[in-house]
């Protein structure tokens, strides 16, 4: 990481996060994260702010007990941090100083700001970036920057950014509305410091398009009428459906708003007359039952609330979603355990 990254974290502390020199500022990810070191530890020393670190692992409880005692002001975490605040069940104390809450690492389901506005006092604003660049599309809190939130939307370009998305299957931009890839408009992205992986020109070149015109971020979404992005997948994450070209996060949205939902992930499985169908993973809440009346339940939930063709064909209830240490949820090996499931099957119908 080149040292004119820091000006892309300071940028992004000011504008996205909306830190003051009066905060008590806390990232609550792990500096082993990359959201963790560039925002909990570089970022915020380039603001002089003052910051907390927390050493021990998560824990709901003390995760509110934080807040309250040492009056934080401005906060950021994962979205598996908000979901398990909502539903821990134990006495909570009052939070009164919280001025902002973000979110990044992963899309901020809807569920989330239902629940912490009485909670905690603000909304969750979501962040979106990666790795390879720091933050790039915020639900900003700078006061010039700041906008009305769309549920499910990853917000506008951090400034020093321009984004776009580009058509899926050339190199040419998407319209507004359509599902492509979301990428950087270089020359006009002043913060852009990703040049390459080290020793592996192959996956390097991988990550431009048009000549080097274009950063490809490696997600798949849309940009709407108002400028806003709204992420849909990882490009290797895309259903394709009877023709229809659906976004995981999408159904998650939808299925995480059912009330006897905790958390949920939904992957593609195949299927010999639609080319690939949706099964969902389900955590309940504690107290809920599982059974056929809570999977046509939350069937009839996406059925009318998204769209018809788009249901989970089948519910799998389980106590644990598969994720990263950072909390991203890990798709892939639902899919891997599943195929492994469905191969006797089959090979048996063969």
């Amino acid at each position: 990481m080149p040292t004119r990254a820091l000006a892309g974290f300071r940028a992004y502390a000011e504008f996205g996060l909306g830190v003051l020199p009066d905060d008590l500022y806390w990232c609550a990810a792990d500096p082993g994260w990359a959201y963790g070191l560039y925002f909990g530890v570089l970022g915020s020393f380039t603001t002089g702010v003052p910051s907390l670190l927390l050493t021990s692992g998560f824990d709901a409880k003390a995760t509110f007990e934080v807040l309250a005692r040492y009056k934080v002001t401005n906060f950021t975490a994962a979205p598996t941090v908000y979901r398990s605040l909502r539903a821990y069940e134990g006495p909570r104390p009052e939070i009164r100083s919280l001025r902002c809450a973000s979110s990044a690492g992963e899309p901020l389901t809807p569920e989330v700001n239902e629940w912490a506005v009485e909670a905690l006092g603000v909304t969750v604003h979501d962040h979106y970036g990666q790795t390879e660049a720091g933050m790039l599309l915020n639900n900003h809190h700078h006061p010039a920057l700041r906008a009305p939130i769309k549920p499910g939307s990853m917000g506008t370009p951090l400034p020093g950014w321009s984004l776009l998305v580009l058509k899926n299957q050339e190199d040419a931009i998407a319209p507004d509305g359509e599902l492509g890839r979301v990428a950087v408009e270089l020359k006009d992205s002043p913060l852009a410091w990703f040049s390459g992986y080290v020793s592996d020109p192959l996956k390097s070149a991988e990550k431009f398009a048009g000549g080097g015109r274009w950063y490809l971020t490696g997600d798949a979404g849309r940009r709407d009428e108002d400028g806003y992005f709204h992420f849909s997948s990882r490009d290797d994450d895309v259903i394709i459906m009877a023709g229809y070209r659906i976004g995981p996060f999408e159904i998650e949205s939808i299925i995480v708003t059912h009330p006897a939902v905790s958390e949920c992930a939904v992957i593609a499985v195949p299927d010999a007359t639609r080319g690939e169908v949706l099964e969902a993973y389900v955590v309940l809440r504690p107290g809920e039952e599982e059974g056929s009346d809570q999977v046509k339940s939350i069937q009839n939930w996406v059925k009318t609330r998204y769209a018809a063709h788009a249901f989970p064909r089948q519910v799998h209830f389980t106590e644990a979603l598969p994720k990263t240490p950072s909390g991203k949820v890990q798709r892939f090996v639902l899919r891997q355990q599943r195929r492994e499931q469905m191969t006797p099957n089959v090979a048996a119908a063969s």
